[in-house]
């Protein structure tokens, strides 16, 4: 075979797409190939995962029910737990998590793992694209010398490319399909390969000079979020030291200059898996260089200390209320990380009810639509019914995901205290003596 037959089968689609991790990077992208006519098999260590997957049963909101089950169906997309059939496909994505160790190092075991997976079953003519996001030189310093290890030379007998994720759960305007997305080859001709391959199923690809420049383009994405929330959240802090300025008027007035500024608003903290950990997995490379990036460290503190914050703002209020940390009953609305999506992964939500817990509290609850039951401390809670007698009996009702589907209104009515975390009762005018939004003082 030749790099042009590769070339080919991507064309008149014949080439077979493999997805290593079935998550909420590797499904989506995996039911784009089969939409396309693709052959696409999902790989992951997970079997309830690729049993769902098999059955055309969806577990990813972002992902559409019955395209799912069609391209199951069709025989255009299936599952399986063994990399033994690497070796059949000529496309292969690596989209396996990159979680960070209790030392915030960077756990980049799941990349490895994959990566052996791969070399055990390498040949000729496979394209191999990493897209997990990750520090820089990982795709040429990590998994390049293990696939090399089978003898085989990268842009002569196969192809190896980093091309960055770029998921928002819940967005409905921005998928997969029409996200532009980043490449970098390790080669030219493994840059020309991935972009061919990318643009079956995406609209607009924007190549780079190298894998290493696409991570750290992935890194920065990110981190300008992660420095620019750290921003506005300690504006809140000193606003609610203040106590006579609105942060979020602040940011509504500031967004009205038409250039030099973008708003960020501030919250209870970060969650999902990227703009919480990408800046440690940077900070820990750059100490390779002998670079320490306080700032950009110091952004991401700001951010991890936020529900301890807002843990001080529920307690300072339930004092100023006389009710007892320890005895007092806890409703907590929505944990998901973000709005309108059923992601928990490093909730900071979640993160308040531990610490909650830590100290004492003995009844703590919660209601979310996209949650139906989620572990906490070893126990499992389930969404409580969001109704008047559920919000009367709540000492403390604490906003920490504005779902679309709230009724705030009804909430406030009710409740005998509402923190307020991402300003969702700014237009609630009756009983407002009831509220504390955070940013603005007590």
């Amino acid at each position: 075979m030749s790099h042009a037959s590769l070339e080919q089968k991507i064309l008149d689609k014949t080439a077979k797409v493999g997805i290593i991790g079935l998550g909420y990077v590797g499904l989506p992208l995996a039911v784009e190939f089969a939409d396309k006519g693709f052959y696409v098999l999902g790989i992951d260590t997970d079997r309830n995962k690729v049993s769902k997957l098999n059955r055309g049963e969806n577990y990813i909101a972002d992902v559409e029910d019955d395209r799912l089950k069609r391209l199951v169906n069709e025989g255009l997309l299936e599952g399986t737990t063994m990399y033994g059939r690497v070796g059949e496909l000529d496309i292969i994505f690596i989209c396996v998590p990159t979680p960070f160790t209790p030392n915030k190092e960077p756990d980049i075991s799941y990349i490895v793992q994959a990566t052996e997976g791969i070399a055990e079953h390498l040949r000729k003519e496979q394209l191999v694209i990493l897209k997990s996001t990750t520090f820089p030189e990982t795709t040429e310093k990590v998994v390049l010398p293990k696939l090399e290890s089978t003898g085989l030379k990268v842009g002569q007998d196969f192809y190896l490319a980093f091309s960055p994720e770029r998921i928002d759960p819940g967005r409905k305007d921005f998928t997969t399909a029409n996200t532009p997305v980043v490449v970098g080859g390790v080669t030219k001709k493994c840059t020309k390969l991935t972009k061919l391959a990318c643009e079956q199923v995406i609209a607009k690809i924007v190549t780079v000079s190298s894998p290493r420049t696409a991570e750290m383009v992935k890194l920065l994405e990110n981190i300008f979020r992660s420095v620019n929330i750290a921003l506005v959240n300690e504006l809140a802090q000193l606003c609610d030291r203040m106590g006579n300025i609105d942060v979020w008027e602040v940011v509504q007035a500031a967004a009205t200059k038409p250039f030099g500024f973008m708003p960020f608003y501030p919250g209870p903290g970060i969650g999902g898996h990227c703009i919480l950990v990408d800046p440690y997995y940077l900070s820990w490379k750059a100490k390779e260089y002998d670079f320490h990036s306080d700032f950009i460290e110091l952004a991401a503190r700001t951010n991890e200390n936020m529900p301890y914050y807002v843990l001080d703002l529920i307690i300072r209020s339930l004092s100023s209320n006389g009710a007892a940390l320890k005895t007092a009953k806890y409703l907590f609305l929505g944990i998901a990380f973000k709005r309108n999506v059923d992601d928990t992964r490093n909730s900071p939500a979640l993160k308040i009810m531990e610490l909650l817990v830590q100290r004492g509290a003995q009844n703590v609850a919660y209601n979310d639509p996209f949650v139906p039951e989620v572990n906490l401390n070893g126990m499992t809670l389930k969404s409580r019914e969001l109704n008047k007698d559920l919000l009367q009996q709540a000492d403390c009702v604490v906003i920490t995901t504005d779902h679309s589907t709230y009724d705030f209104k009804f909430i406030v009515d009710h409740a005998k205290l509402v923190i307020d975390t991402r300003n969702a009762t700014k237009d609630i005018t009756h009983g407002r003596e009831k509220i504390v939004r955070l940013g603005c003082g007590m």
